[in-house]
């Protein structure tokens, strides 16, 4: 869990002041600065919850990911497309869980070149104890109701079209976000 600041004053809002003193008003910028420091802290809330099950949460998402698929394996090809990271990524990650005896790697039988990672009965307990805990505490964002998470979610989603992260449905478009 990361150490808090305590500061008597709020430093986005004091940098966004200094910074439309000497540049204008750029609303972009405080907004940035939100999101990445609000990302520091939830990652640090999280890893908090799953590094006792010895994960990060990298490795708990391709853990959650594995037990969503019908067989309980998946190539590797497929974990880095769906966690959207680098296959160097998914090689370090399937690596650190394979030695903690949470996944086994097989030969892809449907590609001769491909790896299966398939969670272990190890593996499905250490995942379903580690979300009960991140359920516990609404996965860092316990300062916010339903209602809010779904409008961050909503928020958010227009940044990850326009990155290209997937194309919403056409009765949705780009900016509606599912609403």
């Amino acid at each position: 869990m990361p150490k808090p600041l305590a500061l008597d004053f709020d430093p986005i809002a004091r940098a966004d002041e200094l910074w439309t003193r000497r540049w204008g008003k750029v609303p972009s910028m405080a907004a940035i600065t939100s999101v990445m420091r609000a990302h520091q802290i939830l990652l640090g809330r999280v890893d908090a919850v799953v590094k006792p099950y010895g994960l990060t949460f990298a490795r708990y998402e391709a853990l959650v990911l594995l037990t969503f698929s019908r067989s309980g394996e998946l190539p590797l090809s497929k974990i880095g497309e769906r966690l959207m990271v680098h296959p160097t990524s998914v090689t370090n990650t399937v690596d650190r869980l394979e030695r903690a005896g949470l996944v086994t790697r097989r030969p892809n039988p449907l590609d001769g070149r491909g790896v299966l990672a398939a969670i272990t009965d190890r593996g499905r307990q250490v995942v379903e104890q580690a979300t009960r805990e991140l359920v516990a505490v609404e996965f860092g964002l316990d300062g916010y109701d339903a209602d809010a998470c779904r409008e961050v979610f909503e928020l958010l989603r227009p940044l990850r079209v326009a990155a290209g992260d997937f194309e919403p449905p056409a009765e949705e478009g780009p900016d509606r976000g599912g609403a």
